[in-house]
């Protein structure tokens, strides 16, 4: 049980090998660029959203 935590603890070329593996075989390889442009529009989106956030906060001081 030991070696397993350490195992997925130190993420390592092992453990990153087994990710990508367990991700092509649950999504496919047709499916992977389209999750991957979903989550970097969905990392934009956010970004964009705390860019506002602090371009009301400016607004609101003066």
């Amino acid at each position: 049980m030991m070696s397993l935590h350490m195992f997925l603890a130190i993420p390592g070329g092992t453990s990153i090998i087994l990710i990508v593996v367990v991700v092509l075989l649950l999504f496919g390889g047709r499916k992977i660029p389209e999750l991957m442009r979903g989550l970097g529009s969905g990392i934009k989106e956010f970004k964009d959203a705390t860019k506002g956030d602090d371009d009301t906060k400016k607004v609101e001081k003066e």
